[in-house]
Protein backbone atom coordinates (compact mmCIF):
# COMPACT_ATOMS: atom_id res chain seq x y z
CA UNK A 1 0.00 0.00 0.00
CA UNK A 2 2.71 2.35 0.02
CA UNK A 3 3.68 2.33 3.39
CA UNK A 4 7.81 2.55 4.21
CA UNK A 5 7.74 3.73 7.69
CA UNK A 6 6.01 4.89 10.34
CA UNK A 7 4.50 8.39 11.04
CA UNK A 8 5.35 9.53 14.67
CA UNK A 9 2.34 9.19 15.86
CA UNK A 10 2.48 5.23 14.46
CA UNK A 11 5.55 5.11 15.56
CA UNK A 12 4.39 5.82 19.32
CA UNK A 13 1.22 4.36 19.69
CA UNK A 14 0.92 1.26 17.90
CA UNK A 15 3.60 -0.38 20.59
CA UNK A 16 1.32 0.53 23.24
CA UNK A 17 -1.63 -0.91 21.98
CA UNK A 18 0.22 -3.81 21.35
CA UNK A 19 1.00 -4.10 24.72
CA UNK A 20 -2.71 -4.40 25.77
CA UNK A 21 -2.62 -0.77 27.43
CA UNK A 22 -5.52 1.77 27.35
CA UNK A 23 -4.06 4.93 25.56
CA UNK A 24 -5.42 8.59 24.17
CA UNK A 25 -3.31 9.60 21.30
CA UNK A 26 -3.47 13.14 19.95
CA UNK A 27 -1.69 14.33 16.62
CA UNK A 28 -2.49 16.72 13.62
CA UNK A 29 -4.75 16.21 11.44
CA UNK A 30 -3.37 14.09 7.90
CA UNK A 31 -0.58 12.08 9.96
CA UNK A 32 -1.92 8.35 9.87
CA UNK A 33 -3.95 8.24 12.94
CA UNK A 34 -6.11 5.52 11.16
CA UNK A 35 -3.73 3.13 10.31
CA UNK A 36 -2.03 4.12 14.28
CA UNK A 37 -4.74 2.12 15.65
CA UNK A 38 -6.53 -0.14 12.47
CA UNK A 39 -2.75 -2.00 12.11
CA UNK A 40 -2.72 -3.42 15.89
CA UNK A 41 -5.92 -4.00 16.17
CA UNK A 42 -5.88 -6.66 13.26
CA UNK A 43 -2.75 -7.60 14.31
CA UNK A 44 -4.21 -8.51 18.16
CA UNK A 45 -7.49 -10.13 16.57
CA UNK A 46 -5.54 -12.56 14.39
CA UNK A 47 -3.30 -13.43 17.19
CA UNK A 48 -5.92 -15.29 19.37
CA UNK A 49 -8.94 -15.72 17.06
CA UNK A 50 -12.73 -16.20 18.60
CA UNK A 51 -16.44 -16.24 18.09
CA UNK A 52 -18.05 -12.50 18.06
CA UNK A 53 -17.13 -8.84 17.02
CA UNK A 54 -13.96 -8.41 18.77
CA UNK A 55 -13.26 -4.28 18.08
CA UNK A 56 -15.73 -1.41 18.11
CA UNK A 57 -14.54 1.52 16.37
CA UNK A 58 -17.03 4.38 17.22
CA UNK A 59 -16.36 7.91 14.78
CA UNK A 60 -18.77 11.43 14.45
CA UNK A 61 -19.75 11.22 10.81
CA UNK A 62 -21.03 8.51 7.86
CA UNK A 63 -17.90 9.71 5.79
CA UNK A 64 -15.53 8.66 8.76
CA UNK A 65 -17.36 5.69 9.42
CA UNK A 66 -17.14 4.30 5.67
CA UNK A 67 -13.63 5.63 5.19
CA UNK A 68 -12.40 3.78 8.47
CA UNK A 69 -13.94 0.84 7.31
CA UNK A 70 -12.64 1.16 3.70
CA UNK A 71 -9.10 1.17 5.14
CA UNK A 72 -9.72 -1.61 7.19
CA UNK A 73 -10.84 -3.98 4.42
CA UNK A 74 -7.47 -2.83 2.60
CA UNK A 75 -4.92 -3.41 5.38
CA UNK A 76 -6.51 -6.46 6.14
CA UNK A 77 -7.14 -8.08 2.53
CA UNK A 78 -4.80 -10.96 3.33
CA UNK A 79 -5.54 -11.58 7.18
CA UNK A 80 -9.51 -13.22 6.89
CA UNK A 81 -10.87 -10.30 9.10
CA UNK A 82 -14.23 -9.02 7.73
CA UNK A 83 -15.75 -5.76 8.97
CA UNK A 84 -18.12 -3.52 8.32
CA UNK A 85 -19.40 0.00 8.25
CA UNK A 86 -22.59 0.95 10.65
CA UNK A 87 -23.92 4.79 10.13
CA UNK A 88 -27.74 6.73 9.96
CA UNK A 89 -29.83 8.21 7.41
CA UNK A 90 -30.53 5.05 5.09
CA UNK A 91 -33.62 2.65 4.66
CA UNK A 92 -35.01 0.62 6.17
CA UNK A 93 -33.67 -2.43 4.18
CA UNK A 94 -30.03 -0.78 4.61
CA UNK A 95 -31.12 -1.26 8.82
CA UNK A 96 -32.02 -5.48 7.93
CA UNK A 97 -28.44 -5.69 5.81
CA UNK A 98 -26.37 -3.98 8.76
CA UNK A 99 -28.40 -6.00 11.47
CA UNK A 100 -27.95 -9.28 9.54
CA UNK A 101 -24.08 -8.70 8.72
CA UNK A 102 -24.00 -8.04 12.46
CA UNK A 103 -25.70 -11.52 13.75
CA UNK A 104 -23.17 -13.26 11.51
CA UNK A 105 -20.66 -11.66 13.03
CA UNK A 106 -17.80 -9.60 11.77
CA UNK A 107 -14.76 -8.94 13.38
CA UNK A 108 -14.37 -5.18 13.31
CA UNK A 109 -17.13 -2.46 13.80
CA UNK A 110 -16.98 0.90 12.48
CA UNK A 111 -20.02 3.07 13.54
CA UNK A 112 -21.73 6.38 14.45
CA UNK A 113 -22.99 6.73 17.93
CA UNK A 114 -26.75 7.36 17.28
CA UNK A 115 -27.18 4.04 14.82
CA UNK A 116 -25.00 2.18 16.85
CA UNK A 117 -27.10 3.17 19.98
CA UNK A 118 -30.58 2.69 18.10
CA UNK A 119 -29.22 -0.97 17.11
CA UNK A 120 -28.24 -1.61 20.54
CA UNK A 121 -31.64 -0.53 21.46
CA UNK A 122 -33.62 -2.64 19.30
CA UNK A 123 -30.92 -5.96 20.25
CA UNK A 124 -29.71 -6.24 16.73
CA UNK A 125 -26.30 -6.01 18.22
CA UNK A 126 -24.68 -7.61 21.30
CA UNK A 127 -20.90 -6.06 22.29
CA UNK A 128 -20.17 -8.63 25.24
CA UNK A 129 -17.09 -10.26 22.79
CA UNK A 130 -15.72 -6.65 22.39
CA UNK A 131 -12.07 -6.53 23.12
CA UNK A 132 -11.20 -3.56 21.74
CA UNK A 133 -12.92 0.06 22.05
CA UNK A 134 -11.83 2.49 19.56
CA UNK A 135 -13.48 6.23 20.04
CA UNK A 136 -11.84 7.94 17.01
CA UNK A 137 -12.39 11.86 16.40
CA UNK A 138 -13.39 11.93 20.11
CA UNK A 139 -13.45 15.84 20.60
CA UNK A 140 -15.74 16.27 17.67
CA UNK A 141 -17.76 13.52 18.95
CA UNK A 142 -18.46 15.48 22.40
CA UNK A 143 -18.73 18.50 20.10
CA UNK A 144 -21.56 17.72 18.44
CA UNK A 145 -23.31 16.32 21.53
CA UNK A 146 -22.46 12.81 21.42
CA UNK A 147 -21.92 12.49 25.15
CA UNK A 148 -25.33 11.16 26.19
CA UNK A 149 -24.73 8.68 23.67
CA UNK A 150 -21.47 7.57 24.24
CA UNK A 151 -22.40 7.02 28.05
CA UNK A 152 -25.53 4.59 27.11
CA UNK A 153 -23.08 3.26 24.53
CA UNK A 154 -20.35 2.24 27.36
CA UNK A 155 -23.28 0.17 29.23
CA UNK A 156 -23.14 -2.68 26.68
CA UNK A 157 -19.79 -2.67 26.56
CA UNK A 158 -17.67 -5.40 28.88
CA UNK A 159 -15.57 -3.94 31.90
CA UNK A 160 -12.57 -5.92 30.71
CA UNK A 161 -11.30 -4.68 27.59
CA UNK A 162 -8.56 -2.18 25.94
CA UNK A 163 -10.06 1.23 25.01
CA UNK A 164 -8.40 3.48 22.42
CA UNK A 165 -8.86 6.98 22.29
CA UNK A 166 -7.70 9.20 19.44
CA UNK A 167 -8.20 12.88 18.99
CA UNK A 168 -6.63 15.89 17.23
CA UNK A 169 -6.71 17.93 20.52
CA UNK A 170 -6.30 17.58 24.27
CA UNK A 171 -9.53 19.83 25.48
CA UNK A 172 -10.32 19.92 28.83
CA UNK A 173 -13.90 17.90 27.87
CA UNK A 174 -11.02 15.13 26.41
CA UNK A 175 -9.33 14.74 29.82
CA UNK A 176 -12.59 14.36 31.73
CA UNK A 177 -13.58 11.34 29.58
CA UNK A 178 -10.40 9.69 29.39
CA UNK A 179 -10.19 9.77 33.20
CA UNK A 180 -13.86 8.34 32.71
CA UNK A 181 -13.46 5.72 30.80
CA UNK A 182 -9.51 4.76 30.57
CA UNK A 183 -7.67 2.63 32.76
CA UNK A 184 -3.38 3.16 34.03
CA UNK A 185 -3.43 4.60 30.02
CA UNK A 186 -0.46 6.03 28.55
CA UNK A 187 -0.84 9.63 26.80
CA UNK A 188 0.96 10.14 22.89
CA UNK A 189 1.19 13.99 22.01
CA UNK A 190 2.66 14.74 18.46
CA UNK A 191 2.53 18.18 17.97
CA UNK A 192 -1.41 19.31 19.11
CA UNK A 193 -3.21 22.50 18.10
CA UNK A 194 -0.74 23.16 14.79
CA UNK A 195 -1.64 22.97 11.37
CA UNK A 196 1.06 20.86 9.53
CA UNK A 197 4.24 23.34 8.46
CA UNK A 198 3.83 22.07 4.94
CA UNK A 199 0.56 24.56 4.72
CA UNK A 200 1.37 27.78 3.19
CA UNK A 201 -1.55 30.20 5.39
CA UNK A 202 -2.48 33.58 4.73
CA UNK A 203 -5.29 35.87 5.04
CA UNK A 204 -7.47 38.44 3.96
CA UNK A 205 -8.49 41.47 5.96
CA UNK A 206 -11.54 42.62 4.11
CA UNK A 207 -15.02 43.74 4.90
CA UNK A 208 -18.07 41.34 4.49
CA UNK A 209 -19.47 42.61 0.92
CA UNK A 210 -15.63 42.38 -0.59
CA UNK A 211 -15.56 38.09 0.20
CA UNK A 212 -17.16 37.27 -2.99
CA UNK A 213 -14.70 39.20 -5.14
CA UNK A 214 -11.74 38.27 -4.02
CA UNK A 215 -13.24 34.49 -3.58
CA UNK A 216 -13.74 34.31 -7.38
CA UNK A 217 -10.89 36.17 -8.19
CA UNK A 218 -8.72 33.22 -6.50
CA UNK A 219 -11.02 30.84 -8.08
CA UNK A 220 -9.71 31.90 -11.45
CA UNK A 221 -5.98 30.48 -10.84
CA UNK A 222 -5.85 26.80 -12.28
CA UNK A 223 -2.99 25.94 -10.30
CA UNK A 224 -5.50 25.14 -7.69
CA UNK A 225 -6.73 21.90 -8.91
CA UNK A 226 -8.70 20.73 -5.68
CA UNK A 227 -10.12 23.27 -3.48
CA UNK A 228 -12.35 23.18 -0.01
CA UNK A 229 -14.09 25.76 0.69
CA UNK A 230 -15.84 25.99 4.54
CA UNK A 231 -18.65 28.55 5.88
CA UNK A 232 -19.69 28.70 9.09
CA UNK A 233 -23.53 28.76 8.15
CA UNK A 234 -25.49 26.29 5.87
CA UNK A 235 -27.47 29.37 4.32
CA UNK A 236 -23.74 30.71 3.31
CA UNK A 237 -22.66 27.15 1.93
CA UNK A 238 -26.23 27.00 -0.34
CA UNK A 239 -25.36 30.55 -1.68
CA UNK A 240 -21.98 30.09 -2.22
CA UNK A 241 -22.42 27.24 -3.96
CA UNK A 242 -25.27 28.74 -6.12
CA UNK A 243 -22.90 31.87 -7.31
CA UNK A 244 -19.99 29.70 -7.91
CA UNK A 245 -22.73 27.35 -9.87
CA UNK A 246 -23.72 30.40 -12.02
CA UNK A 247 -20.48 31.78 -12.63
CA UNK A 248 -19.86 28.33 -14.58
CA UNK A 249 -17.63 26.56 -12.14
CA UNK A 250 -16.98 22.99 -11.49
CA UNK A 251 -18.39 22.66 -7.63
CA UNK A 252 -20.74 21.23 -5.34
CA UNK A 253 -22.42 21.58 -1.96
CA UNK A 254 -21.84 19.14 0.90
CA UNK A 255 -24.31 19.53 3.75
CA UNK A 256 -25.68 17.03 6.66
CA UNK A 257 -29.32 17.95 4.96
CA UNK A 258 -28.53 15.43 2.03
CA UNK A 259 -29.43 11.95 1.49
CA UNK A 260 -26.42 9.61 2.40
CA UNK A 261 -26.72 8.31 -1.16
CA UNK A 262 -25.65 11.72 -2.20
CA UNK A 263 -23.19 12.59 0.10
CA UNK A 264 -21.21 9.42 -1.05
CA UNK A 265 -21.52 10.66 -4.99
CA UNK A 266 -20.08 14.20 -4.23
CA UNK A 267 -17.40 13.01 -2.09
CA UNK A 268 -16.34 10.21 -4.73
CA UNK A 269 -16.49 12.92 -7.32
CA UNK A 270 -14.20 14.74 -5.40
CA UNK A 271 -11.71 12.59 -4.56
CA UNK A 272 -11.49 11.74 -8.34
CA UNK A 273 -11.11 15.21 -9.50
CA UNK A 274 -14.63 15.41 -11.51
CA UNK A 275 -15.63 18.36 -8.89
CA UNK A 276 -13.01 20.84 -8.47
CA UNK A 277 -14.48 22.84 -5.83
CA UNK A 278 -16.48 21.47 -2.59
CA UNK A 279 -18.06 23.70 -0.29
CA UNK A 280 -19.57 23.00 3.13
CA UNK A 281 -19.92 23.51 6.78
CA UNK A 282 -17.05 22.23 9.51
CA UNK A 283 -19.09 18.62 8.42
CA UNK A 284 -15.97 18.41 6.51
CA UNK A 285 -13.29 19.43 8.30
CA UNK A 286 -12.54 16.32 10.17
CA UNK A 287 -11.44 13.05 9.58
CA UNK A 288 -12.14 13.31 5.32
CA UNK A 289 -9.14 11.89 3.73
CA UNK A 290 -8.67 12.94 0.28
CA UNK A 291 -5.43 13.04 -1.43
CA UNK A 292 -3.89 16.62 -3.60
CA UNK A 293 -6.27 19.14 -1.87
CA UNK A 294 -4.15 22.09 -2.73
CA UNK A 295 -6.48 24.96 -1.47
CA UNK A 296 -8.57 25.32 1.83
CA UNK A 297 -10.53 28.57 1.79
CA UNK A 298 -12.25 29.63 5.20
CA UNK A 299 -14.66 32.15 3.60
CA UNK A 300 -15.67 32.61 7.18
CA UNK A 301 -13.54 32.61 10.54
CA UNK A 302 -14.48 29.92 12.33
CA UNK A 303 -15.26 30.62 16.00
CA UNK A 304 -13.36 27.79 17.51
CA UNK A 305 -9.70 27.97 16.99
CA UNK A 306 -9.21 24.27 17.31
CA UNK A 307 -11.82 24.14 14.25
CA UNK A 308 -9.03 26.25 12.08
CA UNK A 309 -6.65 23.56 12.55
CA UNK A 310 -9.06 20.81 11.18
CA UNK A 311 -10.27 22.90 8.88
CA UNK A 312 -6.58 24.09 7.60
CA UNK A 313 -5.91 20.03 7.91
CA UNK A 314 -7.50 19.26 5.21
CA UNK A 315 -4.33 20.24 2.97
CA UNK A 316 -0.66 18.89 3.00
CA UNK A 317 -1.70 15.83 3.75
CA UNK A 318 1.21 13.06 4.49
CA UNK A 319 4.02 15.83 3.74
CA UNK A 320 2.45 17.09 0.92
CA UNK A 321 1.98 21.10 0.16
CA UNK A 322 -0.78 23.36 0.47
CA UNK A 323 -2.43 26.27 0.72
CA UNK A 324 -4.99 27.93 3.32
CA UNK A 325 -7.01 31.27 2.86
CA UNK A 326 -8.92 33.30 5.95
CA UNK A 327 -11.21 36.07 5.11
CA UNK A 328 -10.98 37.74 8.27
CA UNK A 329 -13.66 40.90 8.57
CA UNK A 330 -13.78 43.52 10.87
CA UNK A 331 -16.05 41.27 13.22
CA UNK A 332 -14.02 38.00 12.93
CA UNK A 333 -10.59 40.04 13.58
CA UNK A 334 -10.81 39.20 17.43
CA UNK A 335 -11.31 35.33 17.09
CA UNK A 336 -8.66 35.27 14.49
CA UNK A 337 -6.00 36.63 16.64
CA UNK A 338 -7.28 33.60 19.32
CA UNK A 339 -6.47 31.25 16.14
CA UNK A 340 -3.15 33.24 15.50
CA UNK A 341 -2.33 33.16 19.95
CA UNK A 342 -3.20 29.03 19.45
CA UNK A 343 -0.82 27.97 16.82
CA UNK A 344 1.57 30.19 17.75
CA UNK A 345 2.21 32.48 14.45
CA UNK A 346 1.44 35.80 12.93
CA UNK A 347 -0.32 34.59 9.49
CA UNK A 348 0.45 36.90 6.82
CA UNK A 349 -2.32 39.68 5.46
CA UNK A 350 -1.99 39.49 1.96
CA UNK A 351 -3.17 43.23 0.60
CA UNK A 352 -6.70 43.18 -1.62
CA UNK A 353 -5.83 43.66 -4.81
CA UNK A 354 -6.94 47.18 -6.29
CA UNK A 355 -9.74 46.14 -8.50
CA UNK A 356 -11.53 45.53 -5.14
CA UNK A 357 -10.38 48.31 -2.79
CA UNK A 358 -9.40 48.74 0.28
CA UNK A 359 -10.56 46.92 3.38
CA UNK A 360 -10.32 47.84 7.13
CA UNK A 361 -7.46 47.82 9.49
CA UNK A 362 -6.28 45.00 11.53
CA UNK A 363 -6.97 45.87 14.85
CA UNK A 364 -8.20 42.35 17.33
CA UNK A 365 -7.57 43.95 20.28
CA UNK A 366 -11.42 43.98 21.53
CA UNK A 367 -13.87 41.56 19.83
CA UNK A 368 -16.28 43.61 18.03
CA UNK A 369 -19.81 43.57 19.73
CA UNK A 370 -22.48 42.71 17.51
CA UNK A 371 -26.70 42.70 18.48
CA UNK A 372 -26.60 38.95 19.15
CA UNK A 373 -23.40 39.09 21.17
CA UNK A 374 -25.09 42.38 23.41
CA UNK A 375 -28.63 40.57 23.23
CA UNK A 376 -26.29 37.67 24.98
CA UNK A 377 -25.16 39.74 27.38
CA UNK A 378 -28.49 41.17 28.69
CA UNK A 379 -29.82 38.04 28.86
CA UNK A 380 -26.93 36.74 31.40
CA UNK A 381 -27.10 39.72 33.49
CA UNK A 382 -30.83 39.78 33.78
CA UNK A 383 -29.75 35.66 35.01
CA UNK A 384 -27.84 36.64 37.15
CA UNK A 385 -29.40 39.40 38.93
CA UNK A 386 -32.46 36.60 39.55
Amino acid sequence: MGYKSPTPIQEKSIPIILQGKDIIACAQTGTGKTASFVLPLIQLIISNKKEGVRALIISPTRELALQIDQQIEALAYFCNISSIAIYGGNDGIVWERQAKALRESVEIVTATPGRLLALLQSDSMNLKTIDYLVLDEADRMLDMGFSESLKSIFKYLPEQRQTIMFSATMAPNIRILAAKILKNHETVNIAISKPPASVLQRAYVLFETQKIKILLDILKNLDYTSIIIFASRKDTVKELSNTLHTAKLSVSMFSSELEQAEREEIMRNFKNKKIRILVGTDIISRGIDVDGISLVINYDVPQDPEDYVHRVGRTARAEKNGEAITFVNERDQYMFSQIEALIGIDITKSPIPEFIGSGPAYNPQKPVKTNTTNKLQAKFKHTRNI
